[in-house]
């Protein structure tokens, strides 16, 4: 976990040295702190002898045992325009799935940390998801745009999937789905879904996919809840929005 944090802290240097972060990056939707939170985290990453999936750089010394999937900045765009929303994730993959799991929210220095088998903390102290079990009394975060009120108590949406999938680990939301039509890179969902389990939250996919990835080209649609019973019927929900390129 050393040198995740390492890598987090690393990442907080290098996006304070860039003056203006709205200043676009190499492709769209890119930032050029996105840029240089990417280099700076794989330079704590690799070194340390990960293999590093990363969404600005795609994949990098893939064949070591250890996989970092890593979001430099989740939420760059809050970050380019002074919303105090956006995080580092890393999640660290072995044979058997994940491993260990880093997600900080860098503008508010707070940290979301899991073992596999381990449980999961905020800021060093134990978590728990809430008890809300029924979707009329859930408040929602949610990733794109659902084409309808599916009966949540209440809907929010705040740009950074990392943490909000950490949100639900913690309480602070009772559930996240993705309702995009084109789905979450890994990198932005594998560090708070294994924060989300090893707290006892429920994860699961909207159309019964592994989530767990190792490229860079797959997208998935993750669902997040307090307990099984609220994910079955957020999954449903979600199953009721028929996928791309299919119409009902």
């Amino acid at each position: 976990m050393a040198t995740l944090s390492a890598a987090a802290y690393a990442v907080a240097r290098a996006v304070a040295g860039v003056g203006d972060w709205s200043r676009p990056g190499g492709r769209p939707g890119q930032y050029e702190i996105d840029i240089a939170a990417d280099a700076a985290a794989l330079d704590v990453l690799v070194g340390a002898g990960f293999g590093v999936l990363s969404e600005e750089s795609g994949l990098t010394e893939g064949d070591r045992r250890y996989l970092a999937v890593l979001d430099p900045i989740d939420g760059s765009t809050n970050a380019s325009r002074g919303l105090r929303w956006y995080a580092t994730s890393i999640c660290v993959v072995d044979d058997d799935g994940p491993y260990a799991a880093l997600v900080v929210n860098q503008a508010r220095v707070s940290c979301y940390e899991a073992v596999r088998g381990q449980g999961a903390t905020r800021d060093g102290q134990r978590i728990a998801p809430s008890k809300v079990s029924a979707l009329s009394d859930a408040v929602v975060s949610v990733s794109g745009y659902p084409p309808r009120d599916f009966g949540w108590r209440q809907l929010r949406s705040f740009g950074a999937a990392a943490l909000e999938i950490c949100a639900v680990a913690d309480g602070t939301l009772d559930a996240f789905a993705e309702w995009g039509r084109g789905g979450l890179g890994v990198w932005d969902y594998l560090g708070g879904m294994l924060v989300c389990r090893e707290s006892g939250a429920a994860v699961g996919e909207a159309l019964g996919r592994e989530l767990v990835v190792r490229s860079p080209d797959e997208r998935r649609s993750p669902v997040a809840a307090a307990n099984v019973a609220l994910l079955g019927e957020l999954l449903a929900a979600r199953a009721a929005v028929p996928p791309p390129g299919r119409r009902r």
